[in-house]
């Protein structure tokens, strides 16, 4: 480092000295208090005080700055062979800079190779810290801890990349990557699904398997106050709560999607699920024999790869299956796709969900004027109204509103699809035309843009008598929404899990029959 400056220069001169004069001292005396008193008086301004370290006398450099601190371990480096320049981490995890005397080069090898080690162990001991949770996700696979979760997909895809590395680029390599961490996982909503005693269980709820709803219905006893009517105590889990004082109200109420409750449901949603299924929890305890119970077999390292399409992914063969329950056939039967009731929709703004969709719909229109309604993609989506006349009054109602500025339309239920002014919309017919065009895009709002197309509304011809019924032997491929990589259903996963309203699986595969 070459000294170009004059201060530089008159402040290594300086040090030079000072630090001379303590040498000198320190030689001349040893180590009494009279160095030490004196030290302090003489080198007060300079920022230097006399200390032991590791029981070498040493200067305690402070206040300096970093290019000064430079300069000094250059001066030492260059002048003075018995002294060292170290910094450390003191008790108060703060840097400490040290100018350490040592009475050869043997003690002065030693003392690096000491300072050295303490340096590694600092490391090591942050970086051990800064792994926080990681270590939780270590101990759970080691003790092949059996994984419970909730739709746990997406759940074991995050974990795996936050935790353990890279998503594999296929559900197979994935789901073989996950066995080697966690070898027994269960989700409950499979259990939920699968199972024609939980599934009696649920009817009332119209099959709802959301955790909370399975919370509210399988835990009645946990998610409320009073103990409810008629229940059979032999099956109702007891469960003790130990919450600190600042969770306790956001547990009190219940906070769904709050991380600690969410585990918190899904925990109490298994142990009733399995109480139900006649599982004694004396019998077997979680630590060693929960994965192999003969009654929870069926359920073990099986989870939904796609919930919209039913498909049923096998942890430990990477095998995909659809899910073929008495609910999943109910819902083929009853599931009945009118494409001269439907519209397609996109534009309107993106914070809005499905549920909302549906809420404006039913306040124009009845609460009973929409069937289903199912995202295309982030962009767009289908809704399929109960009568087919419906479909005409919505096209020729959005081109009222759009077209008058009165009161009214800004109060219309419909002005929350329709706010930002992007909004449009055609029948069935008017999709099947954008989607006819030889330019592909991946989203139905940017096929349609570059398609060219110049209306907010449309309505195109009637849907012939023949195509009223979907036919189930033609295949398209799917949307990009039913891909088998695990990095893009991860990153669609927020949205992608509120995009179902009461599209069941079969509809959408019906849908992209079409």
């Amino acid at each position: 480092m070459k000294l170009d400056r004059v201060a530089d220069i008159l402040f290594t001169e300086r040090l030079k000295n000072n630090i001379a004069e303590w040498l000198d001292r320190l030689l001349r005396e040893g180590n009494s208090g009279r160095l030490e008193t004196e030290n302090r008086s003489k080198a007060s301004s300079q920022k230097m005080k006399t200390i032991f370290f590791k029981m070498h006398p040493a200067i305690d450099l402070s206040g300096f700055t970093l290019h000064q601190l430079r300069l000094i371990q250059l001066i030492v480096k260059k002048h003075f062979k018995d002294l060292v320049f170290v910094s450390v981490t003191n008790e108060a995890s703060c840097q400490q800079h040290l100018i350490v005397y040592t009475e050869s080069r043997s003690d002065q090898d030693l003392l690096l190779r000491e300072v050295k080690d303490c340096i590694r162990k600092e490391s090591e001991m942050k970086i051990k810290g800064a792994i926080g949770f990681r270590q939780v996700i270590d101990l759970l696979s080691s003790e092949k801890k059996l994984i419970v979760g909730h739709n746990s997909f997406l759940d074991v895809a995050h974990v795996y990349r936050k935790f353990i590395g890279p998503l594999p680029s296929t559900a197979k390599n994935f789901v073989a990557a996950v066995q080697k961490y966690f070898p027994f996982i269960i989700d409950t909503k499979v259990m939920l699904n699968t199972n024609s005693v939980l599934e009696t269980l649920l009817k009332r709820s119209s099959r709802n398997t959301s955790l909370s709803k399975a919370f509210a219905l399988l835990c009645p006893q946990i998610a409320s106050v009073e103990k409810p009517s008629g229940s059979d105590d032999k099956y109702l889990v007891k469960v003790e709560v130990q919450v600190d004082d600042k969770r306790s109200q956001n547990w009190n109420s219940g906070a769904k999607h709050e991380a600690g409750y969410d585990a918190f449901m899904t925990g109490c949603v298994f142990a009733q699920a399995c109480s139900y299924l006649c599982v004694d929890f004396n019998c077997h305890p979680p630590s060693s024999s929960w994965p192999h119970n003969e009654k929870l077999q069926g359920y073990v390292n099986h989870l939904y790869l796609s919930w919209i399409n039913g498909d049923i992914i096998d942890l430990r063969s990477g095998n995909c299956k659809p899910e073929l329950t008495s609910s999943r056939n109910w819902k083929n039967r009853c599931a009945q796709i009118l494409y001269q009731n439907m519209v397609v929709l996109w534009g309107f703004p993106s914070k809005l969900k499905a549920s909302e969709i549906r809420e404006c719909f039913s306040k124009a229109f009845g609460s009973t004027s929409v069937s289903m309604i199912y995202y295309l993609d982030k962009t767009a989506v289908f809704i399929q109204f109960s009568k087919e006349e419906l479909v005409s009054e919505f096209l020729v109602l959005k081109k009222t509103l759009e077209r008058s500025n009165d009161p009214i339309s800004v109060i219309h239920p419909l002005s929350k699809v329709l706010e930002g002014g992007q909004t449009c919309a055609g029948n069935y017919e008017a999709y099947k035309s954008i989607c006819s065009s030889s330019i592909s895009k991946v989203f139905f709002a940017d096929q349609a843009d570059a398609v060219g197309i110049q209306w907010k509304t449309q309505s195109l011809g009637p849907v012939p008598e023949d195509e009223m019924v979907p036919n189930k032997n033609k295949v398209l491929p799917d949307s990009p929404y039913q891909t088998e990589n695990v990095e893009e259903v991860l990153s669609n996963g927020n949205n992608y899990r509120d995009e179902l309203d009461s599209f069941f699986p079969a509809q959408a595969a019906q849908l992209r029959s079409r």
